[in-house]
């Protein structure tokens, strides 16, 4: 999670939203090469899970700057001690926290508000060859989604479990 060191004045505030040296001292991938953002019209909508597979594989840094939304990654990498176990956490424009996705790590949120916009930074370039997904209630996840009956695209509704 990454938190806002806001600087407040009458005006309102001023943060910083991405700084090179801040995420190389603790060890994370300061590369950020594309910007995309996705807008929901309907409180409700999922999307995800998503990925990009080696040698394409991309950090993001998640961001809501409209709305809120139930934001999840799980862990895909296979050696790792925290594999197919997830966290969950509420991103909203209000209170500004941004997410941070290392590579190997699947990614899906589901919308709170209806008209919320996300915006993204990767660290690497889209690669559509290396584009992976998982089904967004996969029971090898365990996720417990805040909405019921989730607004689904047929791409994210057809893809198969993770195993």
């Amino acid at each position: 999670m990454v938190e806002l060191d806001k600087h407040k004045d009458e005006r309102g505030f001023f943060a910083r939203t991405f700084c090179v040296q801040e995420f190389e001292a603790h060890g994370l991938n300061a590369r950020l090469v594309q910007c995309s953002t996705a807008f929901n019209l309907r409180r409700g909508t999922v999307r995800g899970f998503h990925w990009q597979a080696p040698p394409k594989s991309e950090a993001k840094l998640v961001r809501v700057t409209r709305g809120a939304i139930h934001d999840v990654i799980v862990d895909l990498r296979p050696s790792s001690p925290t594999r197919l176990q997830h966290l969950a956490v509420e991103l909203t424009a209000d209170n500004g926290r941004m997410l941070y996705v290392p590579e190997g790590l699947a990614h899906a949120f589901q919308t709170l508000v209806d008209s919320t916009e996300i915006s993204y930074q990767m660290s690497e370039f889209f690669a559509p060859e290396y584009a992976r997904g998982a089904r967004w209630n996969d029971p090898a996840f365990g996720i417990t989604w805040p909405l019921p009956n989730p607004v689904l695209n047929d791409r994210d509704r057809s893809y198969p479990d993770f195993q």
